[in-house]
């Protein structure tokens, strides 16, 4: 399982708080802990967003990226909703990483300016979400589209499916019609056609507005690895959610001989059993 770690990013008031003050320390301690917490994993992105004026924007990742280098060496996921400031932030990371998101939004425009960028640093990754003009599309059959007219894209870049990270787009439970029979729909079959390319999802907003969250999120996480999740943003610091990734790994057969589950039992990352 690919984690893409949530921790660093401006709409979380303690991260606002820590920009708007140039608290580094925050900064440095959110990667280092995320950092020590996925040490199970084989591939770890942390996620920095900045969510500030776009302004400001390239600035602030300069310094929020500096930060986490000078504590981690994981690569980055710069993460932004402007495809301007993401080809400018992108160079401040000291080894290469995931660049999110494009989608097809602005006639594509996204693509356009970042696509070229992706298919000259080959080792670079690139989110992609599956929405467009229209917004995010309301049925499987629609968020495919948009799913093969970014791969289209990506061909004509010469941009791997292996090097892809798409996001089906999750939304609300509370509020949909069909419960996650959709996102089944999308995954399965973006996994039957791409067997190489990553599919990656915000798996927490699933349950807003729902009571005990981390049971919806937990269980959504299993459910999504069978139809062929292979990546996930989420806190690798929340020890159930982390228990639960392993545990499903092992229970699917990609955990050989449970050897992975069983070494984060032995490091303590389950914590003390009750």
């Amino acid at each position: 399982m690919i984690i893409i770690g949530e921790k660093i990013n401006g709409s979380i008031p303690s991260i606002a708080k820590a920009i708007a003050e140039r608290d580094a320390d925050l900064i440095k301690a959110r990667a280092q802990a995320q950092e020590e917490a996925s040490d199970c994993f084989e591939k770890v992105f942390l996620d920095c967003c900045a969510s500030v004026p776009e302004e400001e924007e390239v600035d602030t990742l300069k310094w929020m990226i500096d930060c986490i280098q000078e504590v981690s060496d994981l690569p980055i996921a710069v993460d932004s909703p402007s495809p301007r400031v993401l080809a400018e932030a992108y160079k401040f990371c000291n080894k290469p990483g995931l660049i999110n998101s494009v989608s097809m939004e602005g006639a594509g425009e996204k693509i356009d300016i970042l696509f070229p960028i992706i298919a000259q640093n080959p080792g670079w990754d690139v989110a992609a979400l599956c929405c467009d003009d229209t917004g995010i599309p309301k049925t499987a059959e629609d968020r495919l589209r948009v799913f093969h007219d970014i791969m289209a894209r990506a061909k004509e870049y010469g941009i791997a499916p292996s090097r892809m990270h798409i996001d089906p787009l999750i939304e609300m439970l509370c509020t949909s019609e069909d419960g996650i029979a959709m996102n089944k729909e999308v995954i399965t079959t973006i996994r039957e056609e791409y067997p190489d390319i990553h599919i990656t999802a915000a798996i927490s907003n699933i349950s807003f507005n729902l009571p005990v969250r981390k049971i919806l999120n937990q269980t959504f996480t299993v459910l999504c690895m069978e139809y062929g999740l292979d990546s996930a943003i989420v806190d690798p610091c929340n020890r159930d959610m982390v228990g639960t990734i392993l545990a499903a790994e092992a229970m699917l057969g990609l955990d050989d001989y449970c050897m992975e589950y069983i070494g984060a039992y032995r490091d303590g990352l389950f914590g003390p059993i009750k």
